[in-house]
């Protein structure tokens, strides 16, 4: 941070931001005449912009990195990912339904059963991917006791290992399922959030027909479509570690990693966004 200056700051400016890729999202009792007036207005100053700059892709990590960084709070902050899910890719639906079960779906979810409701470990634990253009992360965040940081992290990696070999029940991916169509029409009951999801269809360059398909796509997400997905896009052998706050002990130790699950591939994660993503 330290090392930026100005000049990066406009040649960045000027490298990426342009009116060729500018997307301008409206929604109201307006012509479209009058939008396309209103876009002109508003990206006229915008340089022509040629050919598109691709912004680099994250290197995904090869093997478990862990950062404890000391802080006199009463808890630790904890948080837990991995470069994970492009916007465009085919795996968004069973990776939005399967983590739904993981530790997106609140007080349903696998991660707040076993870390808060067993244990009371944490007031809340929660997992949510946040797609890009390139790959945006995986992340797994709670906040503990400090006494008791290794226990917490111990029972999120085995919970996650778990999900990793197993998948969700029968059960979990109907509920997950119905969970999300019966809460489609909370995504998109104001103007200001219609406008965030157009925003996103038109910047991650989605179909026009992503929002009418966008339960049936949810409907039609299988056990074995949220397994393969998470098994490649979710590396339990690669994940990062941050703690914020102090150790368990004097060493600071905390709980290793577990192996990644059985049949996982290899191969690193491939290559984000609004209220309905």
């Amino acid at each position: 941070m330290a090392a930026i200056t100005r000049d990066d700051l406009v040649a960045f400016y000027r490298g990426y931001y342009d009116a060729r890729d500018a997307v301008v999202s409206m929604i109201g009792a307006i012509s479209r005449e009058r939008a396309q007036a209103i876009a002109e207005q508003l990206t006229r100053d915008l340089p022509a912009g040629g050919a598109s700059r691709a912004i680099a892709p994250v290197v995904p990590p090869t093997n478990a990195i862990e950062r404890r960084i000391e802080h006199p709070a009463s808890q630790s902050h904890i948080l837990i990912g991995q470069p994970a899910l492009a916007r465009g890719d085919p795996d968004f639906f069973p990776l939005l339904v399967g983590n739904y079960v993981l530790g997106g779906g609140g007080f349903v979810s696998r991660l707040y059963d076993e870390v808060r409701e067993k244990r009371g470990l944490a007031y809340s634990v929660y997992s949510y991917f946040s797609p890009m253009l390139q790959p945006g992360p995986f992340t797994i965040g709670l906040q503990t006791q400090r006494g008791q940081t290794a226990v917490a992290l111990g029972v999120v990696r085995e919970t996650l290992a778990r999900f990793l070999r197993d998948g969700p029940t029968e059960a979990e991916l109907q509920a997950a399922k119905s969970n999300l169509v019966g809460g489609f029409a909370l995504r998109i009951d104001s103007n200001r959030k219609i406008l965030d999801n157009l925003a996103t269809i038109g910047f991650y360059r989605l179909p026009l027909d992503y929002l009418d398909r966008w339960t049936a796509r949810v409907e039609a997400v299988t056990l074995e479509q949220v397994r393969a997905a998470f098994a490649r896009h979710v590396h339990a052998d690669t994940l990062v570690t941050v703690v914020v706050g102090n150790g368990d002990a004097a060493d600071g130790s905390v709980a290793p990693n577990p192996p990644a699950a059985p049949g996982a591939p290899a191969a690193p994660a491939t290559t984000g966004g609004s209220v309905v993503r």
